[in-house]
This record gives C-alpha cells, sequence and structure tokens, in this order.
C-alpha cells in the first residue's frame, strides 16, 4: 500500500507496539466510531473493552443480519497485528489508524455495532478466532486454501479453518536499503543471502518456497513483527524484506522521509487479504459481506482506498474464500 496522505510515518522503531499496556478513551478514537479499545498490548491475552455495547443501534441498515451475541454485546471483536503500516499501526499519537480500521468504522455504520481492535502476534490471530477471543480477524490476512482448510506447509492438518470475506488484492514484493547496494532485482537474487520477513505470513511461505530452487540457500530471519524485519534491512544485517507490496511501498515512501528502503523488482503472486471468520459463524460472515458490498456500492470503500493511496488494489465486490 503507498504512501498515506494524512499522517507522518512512525520511524521503524517507533512503529513498534509499545510494551505499556494501554487503552484509548472513547474522546481520543479517532479510527472507529464511538471508539476503538485495546486490550493488553504484547500478548494475546483480553481483558474486555470498555463501554463496549454502546454503539449498538438497531436503526442500521444490516443490523439485523448480526447474530444476537453480537446484536447484544454491540462490538464486533477485531483480532489486528497493529504494526504493519498502512494496514494497521499506532500513529503518532498512540492511536489505531489505516485502512482496516477505517473499513471498520465504514462498516459499523452499516451493521450497527463497532469493531472493536485488539492488537496480538500475527501467527496467533487464527488460534484466537477459533477460541472465540476474536469473533473476526483484520489484519492484512492473505486468503488461502490452507488457512481455510486448517493445514500447515506440508499439507497436514494443524487446527481448524476459517472463512474469509475478501475485500483487497495484493502481492509481496522485495524491500531493500535505499540505493540497493547489493543489487537485488528479484528472488533468484536472493539465494545464498540473508532475508528478513515476519512470521506466519505468505512471504514466509514464498521464501521458503524459493529455496527449493536455490543452490545456496536463502538465510531467513523470521520475527513476530514486520517492523522488527524492517530493522534487520535498516541496519543492514538483513539484504531484504520481503514484504506485502502495499506494505513495501509505504515505507519505502515515508521511513527516514523516504531515505531509507527502496522496492525492486515486480509484485510477486497478488492474490485477496480477507476478514477472517470463524466457519461456525456463517451468520456473522454473511452479514460482514453484505456489509463489504455496501460500501462498496456507496463509495465509502472507494473513500478509504483513496485516502490512503491504494485504490489499485481495490476490489469490485466482497467474495467469501476466494484464495487458491
Amino acid at each position: 500500500m503507498t504512501a498515506r496522505t494524512n499522517r507522518p510515518l512512525p520511524s521503524v522503531e517507533g512503529a513498534r507496539r509499545p510494551s505499556a499496556r494501554r487503552r484509548l478513551a472513547a474522546a481520543a478514537a479517532v479510527a472507529i466510531t464511538g471508539s476503538l479499545l485495546l486490550t493488553a498490548c504484547g500478548d494475546q491475552t483480553d481483558e474486555g473493552g470498555e463501554g463496549g455495547g454502546g454503539a449498538k443501534s438497531s436503526e442500521a441498515p444490516l443490523f439485523d443480519k448480526l447474530p444476537k451475541d453480537i446484536q447484544s454485546a454491540g462490538v464486533v471483536k477485531v483480532g489486528s497485528d497493529i504494526a504493519y503500516a498502512p494496514v494497521e499501526f499506532y500513529d503518532e499519537n498512540d492511536e489505531i489508524a489505516g485502512i482496516d480500521p477505517d473499513l471498520g468504522e465504514a462498516l459499523s455504520k452499516q451493521l450497527g455495532v463497532e469493531f472493536e481492535f485488539s492488537n496480538g502476534t500475527f501467527d496467533g490471530l487464527i488460534t484466537g478466532l477459533n477460541s472465540g477471543r476474536h469473533d473476526v480477524i483484520m489484519s492484512a490476512m492473505t486468503d488461502t486454501k490452507q488457512r481455510q482448510e486448517g493445514l500447515d506447509d506440508k499439507g497436514e492438518k494443524v487446527g481448524e479453518g476459517v472463512d474469509f470475506v475478501d475485500y483487497f488484492r495484493a502481492g509481496s514484493t522485495i524491500l531493500v536499503k535505499k540505493g540497493n547496494p547489493e543489487g537485488i532485482e528479484s528472488l533468484d537474487d536472493l539465494c545464498g543471502e540473508t532475508v528478513a520477513l515476519q512470521r506466519g505470513t505468505a512471504n514466509e511461505e514464498l521464501a521458503e518456497a524459493q529455496n527449493e530452487k536455490c543452490d545456496k540457500p536463502i538465510k531467513i530471519l523470521a520475527f513476530d513483527k514486520d517492523t522488527e524485519a524492517l530493522l534487520q534491512v535498516k541496519q543492514g544485517r538483513a539484504v531484504a524484506d520481503i514484504n506485502d507490496y502495499p506494505v513495501a511501498a509505504y515505507n519505502a515512501k515515508t521511513s527516514g522521509g523516504g531515505e531509507d528502503f527502496e522496492v525492486v523488482g515486480d509484485q510477486i503472486d497478488a492474490a485477496p487479504y480477507g476478514i477472517a471468520v470463524s466457519k461456525e459463524n456463517t451468520q456473522l460472515r454473511d452479514a460482514i459481506k453484505a456489509a463489504l458490498d455496501a460500501i462498496i456500492d456507496n463509495g465509502e470503500y472507494q473513500k478509504v482506498l483513496e485516502k490512503w493511496e491504494v485504490a489499485e488494489a481495490g476490489v469490485e465486490e466482497a467474495t467469501v474464500n476466494g484464495g487458491k
């Protein structure tokens, strides 16, 4: 996703999730209708939100499509790794900002309930969803058959699968230090080199697949947070970060005033981002799909994408489980 238009990017270090526990008061929250309530940062444990039920509205056009428990709670609990600018991140005021929170705000107007974002580690989000900690996941998560079916990269069943409501398309790309000192242009150029990336992502799978083609293997440094991977490139401990193209382009334009990184090569294997929902909660899945279609039709979806300069990655309609 390309550069934001309304706020500067925090530094690579500053964009990392703070270790202190935080709550956003309703008066301070700007990204989600009413308020965005944060749970404990740095782990997957939720301690409940503040004032959760106040935003429910049976007057919203799609409120009746929601499950009764969501209607009563007045919130959709959203699991997210909030360190992935510009999709979702903490801004300079320590508030949640980005494409997904803005889309959550637009969806809340259709459904009549708040979207309450809770921070966690990316590779633990599906576990949190299937344990009931989250109602949905909005975290730049690529819709894949493996995730739909709960399979690992070897095709072995490792957990419950999820359904996806697809809302965006993005591929992977290679982000290198400004000036591209190692002359990296493609995945083949990464053979024999050290590469940083975020653990549990499609980008890690891409690097592992490339390793099978290499005479000299790629040394893969995998981290819980993409910001940690970016730091490896910035400090010269890795030659590249394999990243989602929109996120890579955003960091190339904004980090260090545009002097830290650059994107090289073409976008690789474009695939849909999806809002993940438990397979047991088809009513919520269908309500979210209806709400996405509604904001696509009324123009709110396009406004969000244009705000973050990612309109080229939009979709014409929401789809369910469109990933391959």
